[in-house]
């Protein structure tokens, strides 16, 4: 999967966008998901998502790297968003987070805390139970957001236009 990965993210860099993760998931009919985001508003147009996938589906056309047939699925990392590198933890320090190790920490394997930060390869929280923890980044299994308004204050769209307008058929 790193092989693969990297593959996508050249494509997704090379058009100006940062790749926030790449799964494959679905047994009998998998999906290709490749998440990204612009690295400016760290949100993904309609248009974008478009873009990346002509892109994406030209190269794994030429390249052929999945032996199976799968669909792909280009999309933002939408609100309450997957934290999957070092930099996102301290991006959205003051945020409150689920976090899952894979080693227990402290006698636990999940935290629901606000984000501290990161020093060194760690990521810091404020876990509300028992105080400051300090998760090592490769100990970290999973990390969302989690949806709060606090959180939607400060990710409010790059666009609301036309999102009160109702449209009927006739």
């Amino acid at each position: 999967m790193t092989a693969l990965t990297q593959l996508i993210e050249s494509e997704v860099s090379a058009l100006g966008f940062d790749l926030v993760r790449v799964k494959l998931y679905g047994g009998d009919d998998p999906t290709l998901q490749a998440m990204a985001e612009r690295r400016d508003t760290r949100q993904l147009t309609i248009d974008d998502c478009g873009t990346i996938s002509r892109r994406l589906s030209d190269m794994l056309d030429e390249k052929d790297p999945i032996e199976t047939a799968y669909r792909l699925e280009v999309s933002s990392p939408g609100i309450d968003r997957p934290l999957t590198r070092l930099g996102d933890f301290g991006d959205w320090k003051g945020h409150e987070a689920r976090v899952s190790v894979i080693e227990p920490v402290g006698g636990r394997k999940q935290f629901k805390a606000i984000l501290a930060g990161v020093e060194d390869e760690a990521v810091l929280l404020n876990d509300p139970k028992v105080g400051d923890v300090r998760l090592d980044f490769s100990n970290i299994l999973s990390a969302k957001l989690v949806l709060t308004d606090a959180l939607i204050s400060a990710t409010m769209p790059l666009s609301s236009e036309g999102a009160d307008e109702i449209e009927t058929e006739g």
